[in-house]
């Protein structure tokens, strides 16, 4: 029977900030995943610059955030002042 081998991964895992250089630039998007149960098409004719949404999500709700559309991370609600913020809470 074959013994299961368990590879660790190199000591310093850290990218090379020069391989990195020429991607930084690259423009992306960044999406949060927010469900509205109940959200109709006439609620989305409705909404203007400024309006308010209630999402009945509570502060701390685990919330999904994709960059092209690729799951990246998942996050959190949380409140930063007068703004609500996504805290990243774990790296897929």
């Amino acid at each position: 029977m074959a013994e299961a081998v368990v590879v660790a991964p190199p000591e310093n895992t850290v990218a090379d900030p020069e391989a990195w250089a020429q991607v930084l630039p690259l423009p992306c998007r960044l999406t949060v995943d927010v469900p509205l149960p109940g959200f109709t098409v006439a609620d989305a004719l409705r909404l203007r610059r400024g309006s308010v949404i209630n999402s009945h999500w509570r502060v701390g709700t685990d919330i999904s955030l994709r960059l092209n559309g690729e799951l990246m991370a998942r996050g959190e609600f949380e409140v930063v002042g007068n703004h609500l913020a996504v805290r990243i809470t774990e790296l897929v």
